[in-house]
């Protein structure tokens, strides 16, 4: 469910083997690197493993104390990407049944004068049933909403929406339902579904100041105005043509740049850099108009560009600086408006001649740039995203991977469209009145065309109501508003105060979100400002404060783990056959069959040669089959934690909401299980979960067999979920791992953020018999991305704020 653009989402599957012998049987989500996850937990033959989120270090002592015992581990490498590969891969004994359910939270962001939900379908095979779930309420009142075409990769769709999609749309209340028949899935392909499901819409905006909506001493401003004139830009592009952009790389940059060039208004002022161990300035000492003459220009000094030789990024940042706060040469510029400095730089690598450490490199950007806003593009695995990611953090910009792949160039052209229209600089939000407190980021560098800001914060009990001021620059003047909007007394109702809303299918108290969403904004806030800081006492501050919030959310982060503790068990373990899955990370047992969780494997390691050598693409991972005789059935739904628990039309058992520790700490993900055979199937049962709105939808496949079948089921309520493969490639945060231990099968305390009082790394009483007893503990590192509308990371003073708070 998505409620104010705020995406609350459960994927829940559930697995029966019904073969003599033991298969495999894998879970997977694709998470947005923005989502949160706050609940996972597993149901082996009735018994529940609920998930607890734990600080980071108690799960690496678990994993350690795993070792220690001679079990087999691992440690895998991640990076972040724009969709995070969640995956589960079980080996379900003969008659076993195995459920699983998965929770994360996001805000959705704003982009092209749209809201984007995005559903992976990818079963592998045509299934007898496939349902898709969104369901969509905004209290400032729906614009439009509807469902593209599948989009079959990057570059193709189809030209119709799909013939089984059905939306019925309200004022504030939409519901988009998706459920292809076995014939239609066929049409498409014979092997099945293998695209992306798209929901698109946008909100109603009243006034300039905004959508403001309060729920039990929180508020949220939405800022995202409309209709007003496009600022000029003194436009900067700095690209990388050292050896390694030869080839395909070197290309698709030109195939991007001839349209961008084109984009280009009349009022704008531009200039190109190329760099490899040399620099070179298109029009030296200046920015031009972007005349349809200096245009035709530019393109012709595109396309004779050549890659070659080492790269000098430092030198590039300081060319480029020369150019973002000068005014032309032209007679013109005296009477140009107000024009915003911007810097698209892009690169496929790292430092390699000239200046080489990035210390030295940000620091000097820093003062040279000035007020300009700096973007980057890292191209490619190769590139050093850690710096270019800084370096925009530091300078009022945002970075984004361009990936390897046949779309590249439309990768490249799209980032740029969410930045060619600045409708304002330098905005501020204030709240004034002392009314409003612990409130995160209010002010932004810039503000685009189609995009939208976002503050959130606390409110004082007796507040009544709330005076909102805004200062802001457009392409003239100087802006200056002021608007007191009413507090409303709590009202009944699924949306926020003074919006009681009736949407089907909507929980009440799905207000609540505001209260989470504060949370979830200030602990990305609070990384945000430790990737920004180099002072290793601040940086323990603000990981402490992000690590005690997401403990207090159940929110798994960079900073903190999700364990899932496999209780004693007495189950008489049986002998298993071992199932091949090319994709799944399996271990080796006579016996009980345990549980893994696979990672993309990390791509090599970065270049630093700029010789003419090409990058290679990452290879590409077949996505795993269903296996044959494993009955499957999986829901997904969107529920808050103080909605009501979930109705269940199948009767099954589900999963239980985990409590929350109070003082435990880490993003990723500890999973152990021991899952045991069962003779019969188990019968339904009824669930603990606190949960809401559980939607069944059974996806039934057919195995190419004559004697055996295997059927899965996929149902996915609001976006941005996915079930499926994910077919991004990997990205960038050296910071994050995936561990693989054996756990014994005892149930640890919730650790203290405290080392001292850190779980003890000596092993707890186990079952001496390991071939029998097979439990696997994973802890699945998280990635982060900045929140949707920031630009630049909090500066020193303001991170000293934060910890103040």
């Amino acid at each position: 469910m998505v409620v104010s653009r705020y995406a609350h989402t459960t994927v829940q599957s559930s697995v029966w083997n019904q073969l003599p012998i033991t298969k495999e049987a894998a879970f997977e989500v694709d998470l947005p690197s923005s989502a949160f996850i706050s609940n996972f937990s597993i149901i082996s033959n009735g018994k529940d493993y609920v998930g607890h989120v734990k600080e980071r270090m108690a799960a690496r002592k678990i994993y350690d104390a795993a070792k220690k015992q001679g079990k087999t581990a691992g440690l895998v490498a991640t990076k972040e990407r724009e969709i995070e590969k969640f995956r589960v891969a079980v080996s379900v004994p003969p008659g076993s049944h195995v459920s699983f359910s998965l929770t994360y939270e996001e805000l959705l962001s704003r982009k092209l004068g749209r809201y984007e939900l995005t559903l992976g379908l990818q079963p592998g095979q045509p299934v007898q049933n496939l349902s898709v779930d969104v369901r969509i309420t905004e209290q400032s009142g729906l614009r439009f909403v509807k469902a593209l075409p599948l989009r079959t990769s990057r570059l193709l769709s189809n030209t119709e929406v799909p013939p089984s999609t059905q939306i019925k749309q309200s004022s504030h209340c939409a519901h988009v339902h998706y459920n292809p028949s076995l014939q239609q899935q066929k049409s498409l392909s014979p092997k099945g579904l293998n695209a992306d499901f798209i929901v698109q819409y946008d909100v109603e905006v009243r006034d300039l100041i905004g959508d403001i909506q309060t729920h039990d001493g929180y508020f949220v401003h939405y800022f995202a105005p409309r209709d007003l004139p496009v600022i000029p830009k003194d436009i900067i592009f700095v690209l990388d043509i050292s050896g390694s952009m030869i080839g395909t790389k070197m290309k698709q940059t030109k195939q991007a740049m001839s349209t961008i060039l084109g984009d280009l208004r009349e009022g704008d002022f531009f200039n190109i850099i190329t760099f490899s161990h040399r620099v070179q300035i298109w029009k030296k000492g200046r920015t031009v108009q972007a005349s349809r003459q200096n245009i035709r220009d530019a393109k012709e000094f595109i396309r004779k560009i050549s890659a070659d030789g080492w790269t000098d990024i430092n030198a590039a940042l300081l060319a480029a600086a020369q150019f973002v706060n000068v005014r032309p040469s032209s007679s013109r510029s005296t009477r140009s408006p107000h024009r915003v400095p911007l810097i698209i730089f892009l690169t496929d690598g790292e430092a390699t001649i000239g200046v080489t450490a990035g210390e030295t490199i940000l620091r000097n950007a820093q003062e040279a740039l000035g007020s300009a806003s700096l973007f980057g593009l890292a191209f490619g695995d190769d590139a050093d995203y850690p710096l270019l990611r800084r370096l925009a953090l530091e300078n009022r910009g945002v970075s984004r991977m361009v990936y390897e792949d046949a779309d590249a160039a439309l990768q490249f052209k799209g980032f740029y469209d969410e930045v060619a229209s600045p409708l304002l600089s330098d905005i501020q939000l204030s709240y004034l009145g002392q009314q409003a407190f612990e409130i995160t980021r209010s002010f932004f560098p810039n503000y685009f065309q189609g995009s939208e800001l976002v503050v959130v914060g606390q409110l004082k009990p007796a507040a009544k109501q709330l005076k909102v001021a805004l200062t802001a620059n457009d392409s003239k003047q100087k802006l200056k508003f002021e608007k007191e909007v009413a507090i409303p007394k709590e009202e009944g109702g699924n949306g926020p105060a003074g919006c009681s809303l009736r949407c089907a299918g909507v929980m009440e108290g799905a207000g609540s979100f505001v209260h989470r969403l504060w949370a979830y904004f200030t602990i990305k806030e609070l990384l945000l400002a430790k990737l920004n800081s180099s002072d290793p006492l601040i940086q323990r501050l603000l990981v402490e404060k992000a690590t005690n919030l997401s403990l207090k959310y159940n929110f798994v982060t960079p900073v903190t783990s999700l364990v899932v503790v496999k209780p004693d068990v007495d189950d008489t373990p049986k002998p298993t056959s071992p199932a091949y899955t090319p994709t799944t990370t399996q271990t080796a047992g006579k016996h009980n069959p345990g549980l893994a969780l696979k990672t993309a494997a990390p791509p090599a390691n970065k270049k630093r040669s700029s010789a003419p050598i090409r990058s290679s693409k990452p290879p590409l991972t077949k996505a795993p089959q269903p296996p044959i005789g494993l009955h499957t059935t999986s829901r997904s739904s969107n529920t808050f934690p103080s909605g009501k628990a979930p109705t269940n039309p199948a009767g099954e058992k589900l999963p239980k909401k985990p409590s929350t520790p109070s003082n435990a700490t880490a993003k990723g993900l500890m999973v152990a299980l021991d899952t045991q055979p069962n003779s019969t199937p188990p019968g339904p049962s009824k669930s603990d979960s606190a949960a809401n709105l559980v939607r069944t939808i059974a996806t039934t496949i057919a195995a190419k067999t004559s004697t055996q079948t295997a059927s899965t089921s996929v149902q996915t309520t609001s976006p941005p979920a996915s079930t499926g493969t994910a077919k991004r490639t990997p990205s960038h945060d050296h910071d994050n791992n995936t561990v693989f231990s054996l756990e014994p099968p005892t149930i640890l305390p919730p650790p203290t953020i405290l080392p001292s009082n850190l779980p003890s790394s000596s092993p707890s009483p186990v079952d001496t018999d390991l071939e029998s007893n097979l439990d696997i503990g994973t802890l699945m590192a998280a990635t982060f991305a900045p929140m949707p509308g920031f630009t630049d990371a909090p500066k020193l003073w303001e991170a000293v704020g934060l910890l103040g708070k």
